[in-house]
């Protein structure tokens, strides 16, 4: 049975695409047929991590319009078989975005034998987050382990129990996970972040993951290159983490603590 997964956060920034990228993509990898569509109507830049902003022609609006059908506007992606994307729009309105087009669309992926469909939410509570969360049977929440992202994480959890279709009907909730990004345990033993148990003991959702602060990530986004693709880096390793833990792994976690450098270390330079 296919599965609605909104991969959503309160506050931009905090690597909800980059998420969706690596977890749609970890998805394929392990052999499941998978579409990631991009609610970001006016900004879209899931095409551009995913490498794929040159093949554009047709996109969600064009869809849920009737300008365009599925197998016109779908991008198969460069490296795994089973993975299609869905762009956004740049040049059209979010109120494009009827609750009926995207329920269609959703339908149709259904009927051409997905197995997952990511919905790449814009940050906030905006148009395009209301339509990207409100047919998901799970979401996936995104934060960053600092106070703001935290609250508005919080705020997005109250939206996805109030909003979603299941809510509405009294159906069985939304099953939530959070994940943490750019997560350095140095900085939180010197305490200028918050810890995952902290975040945690915030929001009280099941924890899926969490992906180490590194640069690698940006010169991937650059590259069009997802990141769970720059083999044996922390951030791959983690996003492959996320992904088993999804389909019921039981993976322990990994790059929560900081262990200092040992005297020669030190000596020699190590950050």
């Amino acid at each position: 049975m296919a599965r609605i997964i909104v991969i959503t956060s309160g506050k931009g920034g905090v690597g909800k695409t980059t998420s969706s990228a690596s977890f749609s993509t970890g998805l394929a990898m392990r052999g499941h047929k998978t579409a990631v569509i991009d609610f970001d109507v006016g900004l879209r830049n899931l095409d551009l991590i995913m490498g794929c902003e040159r093949r554009v022609v047709y996109d969600l609006i064009n869809v849920v319009s009737g300008e365009a059908n599925l197998n016109q506007a779908l991008i198969k992606d460069k490296h795994c078989e089973n993975l299609f994307i869905l762009p956004a729009s740049q040049t059209r309105d979010k109120d494009a975005l009827t609750e009926e087009g995207v329920e269609r669309v959703l339908n149709d992926l259904i009927q051409m034998g997905f197995e997952y469909i990511i919905c790449d939410s814009p940050a906030g509570i905006e148009h395009g987050a209301i339509m990207a969360l409100t047919f998901a049977d799970e979401a996936i929440v995104v934060t960053n382990p600092e106070v703001s992202s935290v609250r508005d994480s919080d705020r997005i959890l109250g939206i996805i129990q109030a909003k979603s279709r299941r809510a509405q009907n009294g159906g069985e909730p939304v099953k939530e996970h959070l994940l943490i990004t750019r997560y350095s345990p140095k900085r939180v033993e010197a305490g200028e972040m918050l810890s995952h148990q902290d975040v945690q003991e915030i929001l009280r959702i099941p924890l899926i993951g969490i992906i180490p602060e590194s640069e690698a990530v940006l010169h991937a986004s650059n590259q069009g290159n997802p990141a769970i693709h720059i083999t044996g880096s922390d951030v791959a390793l983690a996003y492959e983490d996320v992904v088993a833990r999804f389909l019921g792994d039981d993976v322990p976690l990994r790059f929560t603590d900081y262990e200092k450098p040992g005297l020669l270390k030190r000596l020699f330079g190590a950050k």
